[in-house]
């Protein structure tokens, strides 16, 4: 890690599923995720279930910085919504979507 660096971009979305599609949803969240986690520039990425049992997700990506973010975002845009035409369709209503700045020192990228 660059001991430089101010700090990194936190991109978080907490979405929900339409009825009975949750499982597609989930699938499809977890190969955009697995895409990120592969693009250079993201130093991790995850997509997290609601416990409650809910159709609802938290994903999560940690970029190096914007660059890295767009990079990633554009991939899976050309790579699996041109594919399988995006998960808007899926989705029960606009998700909530933000980017953070994040402190590397807040972060242990030693552990995996």
């Amino acid at each position: 890690m660059n001991s430089q660096k101010d700090s990194f971009w936190l991109e978080t979305v907490v979405c929900s599923a339409r009825k009975g599609v949750d499982a597609r949803l989930e699938r499809m969240l977890e190969a955009r995720q697995e895409m990120r986690r592969r693009t250079e520039g993201c130093l991790r990425a995850w997509v997290s279930r609601s416990m409650d049992g809910q159709p609802m997700f938290l994903l999560q990506a940690i970029y190096e910085d914007q660059e890295s973010w767009h990079r990633s975002a554009k991939r899976v845009a050309e790579e699996l919504d041109s594919r399988d035409g995006g998960i808007e369709t899926l989705l029960g209503g606009p998700p909530l979507v933000g980017i953070f700045s994040l402190d590397p020192r807040n972060l242990d990228l030693g552990k995996a």
